[in-house]
């Protein structure tokens, strides 16, 4: 017997605990321990390691593991995961991509301490911004770029039709909220293109919180560009120049022309007693079709619609239309939404007006004209470029722009307006035609505007005037409210007004964002020459 039996007889019989429960046949193999019973044919080992069996001899020997590649692991956790974990917020300054404020210089500093100073500036520089006619978009990113440049960078805006409200809530520190509401607003691209080169160069390093503060007064007190004797000679002129591309003729041209000094003068006096734009709008309106009236009792040879239309292309709001399109597609919900309810009870009020004349002289025994016809220019292109071109500079002193953008906005207006040509040439239609040259004035607009030390609103909306998206609504809006015969038609004129100023807003808007690539900002610029020196 070997050594190990003869110690186990030494010690005697193994000491047996109380009796275990015996498991069903087949169940103990599964818990490691020998199989007990009548079935029990041959001992199961208990577990332990498994032994290892020698390989053949004919087998290979084993490869060594492959090493792990880690570019291709990146790129699969890239394409899986992405950059960035999905529910993680966006950091408030990464708005500034793609905007001439990008990548700001921050002035360091205790930035805590004077966060109510500043918060105070940027809500008096978005005031001053809405007043003088920029968009919502602009508005955020000069607010976001102010802020961030002054070393406030845990902030949030918040932009309605008429209100801004900032909110900075420092981890450690006590929350500001503040609100500022525009009551009023004026025409002012000079005024706007200054706070662009204020904000320019705040965001590149420049300028102090204190030296802003002052530059900013400076920019709200400086008179205007033009006088306002020539701001309502301009007027007229762009009207007269309007008709005269829509196929006036002189004596279209000059009606207009008197038509509207007549009711300019008019609106101004009413703007003094404080009389809301409704009814400034409406009466105006009144006016310039009594007009219509009068020359087609004297048998003048002029449609009375082309009195009318050379009469209200003014107070037509399509600007604030296409602005109004902007905003939503930029995310800005509620501020379009305002906007389009103004531009729409302007449109109310001009037919309003022009329902009353023409009711009031068939009371007087005149008869009822026609004044929402369809106009359709006829005149060459050789003739038809000097009027647009007449017409942007004028609209530009109107909107009182700066006299170094006149004629580069001209070049631009110009430039739609042949894209425009094509592309009704090509049979493109009056849908997509617009639309091309929306995108045409949107690229250059941006890249003339960046150029000049301007933002693109200033140069882009006086160059797509010309496509004239205001008065199709209004003849459309007078057909379905006074000739309750064709509500269809006016009915479906409305869709397709609608359908044209969504696609010169959502070309302008393209063409802007095609043209980042091509455009550096200027503070980035500056930067650079600093670095070279």
């Amino acid at each position: 017997m070997s050594s190990s039996s003869n110690n186990r007889d030494k010690r005697g019989p193994a000491k047996r605990g109380p009796a275990k429960p015996t498991a069903p046949p087949g169940e103990a193999a599964l818990s490691g321990q020998p199989e007990k019973g009548p079935s029990a044919t041959r001992d199961v080992p208990a577990a332990g390691p498994i032994p290892l069996v020698p390989a053949p001899l004919h087998m290979p020997p084993l490869l060594p593991p492959p090493r792990p590649n880690k570019a291709a692991r990146t790129v699969l956790r890239r394409l899986v995961q992405g950059e960035t974990p999905p529910t993680a917020p966006m950091n408030i300054v990464e708005r500034l991509a793609g905007s001439p404020y990008a990548n700001p210089t921050i002035q360091v500093g205790l930035a805590d301490e004077s966060a109510r100073k500043t918060i105070d500036f940027a809500l008096r520089l978005a005031e001053t911004m809405f007043r003088y006619g920029a968009g919502a978009l602009e508005v955020e990113t000069s607010i976001i770029a102010v802020t961030a440049a002054f070393g406030l960078r845990n902030i949030e805006v918040d932009i309605t039709n008429q209100s801004v409200i900032i909110n900075y809530a420092h981890r450690d520190g006590v929350p500001i909220t503040l609100l500022r509401v525009v009551r009023s607003w004026t025409s002012n691209y000079a005024g706007l293109v200054q706070v662009h080169e204020l904000v320019t160069d705040i965001v590149s390093g420049g300028v102090a919180r204190d030296d802003a503060y002052r530059r900013l007064d400076t920019i709200i007190k400086r008179p205007k560009p033009f006088p306002r004797w020539m701001v309502s000679l301009a007027e007229a002129v762009f009207a007269a120049a309007v008709v005269g591309v829509i196929g006036g003729g002189l004596l279209g041209m000059l009606v207009s022309l008197v038509t509207i000094l007549l009711a300019g003068q008019i609106a101004r006096v009413l703007g003094k007693w404080r009389v809301p734009d409704f009814f400034v709008t409406a009466i105006t309106s009144f006016i310039i079709t009594l007009v219509a009236v009068v020359c087609f009792m004297f048998h003048v040879p002029l449609s009375p619609s082309m009195v009318v239309a050379g009469g209200i292309l003014l107070m037509l709001p399509s600007g604030r239309l296409v602005s109004a399109v902007q905003d939503a597609i930029n995310g800005f919900p509620v501020t379009a939404a305002g906007r389009f309810l103004s531009a729409f009870l302007t449109f109310g009020a001009i037919v309003s007006g022009i329902a009353v004349a023409l009711v009031s002289a068939s009371m007087l025994g005149g008869d009822r004209i026609k004044v929402a016809e369809p106009i359709v220019g006829s005149l060459p292109l050789y003739i038809v470029l000097p009027l647009v071109a007449v017409a942007t500079v004028t609209l530009c002193i109107a909107e009182q722009t700066s006299v170094r953008l006149l004629v580069p906005t001209m070049a631009v207006a110009l430039a739609g307006y042949l894209a425009y040509y094509g592309g009704i040439e090509l049979g493109l239609g009056a849908r997509f035609a617009p639309a091309l040259a929306a995108i045409v004035v949107g690229i250059l607009a941006r890249i003339i505007a960046l150029r000049l030390g301007a933002p693109q609103l200033v140069v882009a909306v006086p160059s797509i005037i010309f496509l004239l998206v205001g008065l199709s609504i209004f003849r459309a809006m007078f057909v379905l409210t006074l000739t309750p015969a064709d509500s269809v038609t006016g009915a479906v004129g409305i869709f397709n007004a609608l359908v044209v100023i969504l696609a010169v807003a959502a070309g302008v808007v393209l063409g802007d964002n095609m043209a980042r690539p091509l455009t550096r900002p200027r503070g980035q610029q500056v930067r650079r020459r600093n670095r070279r020196r």
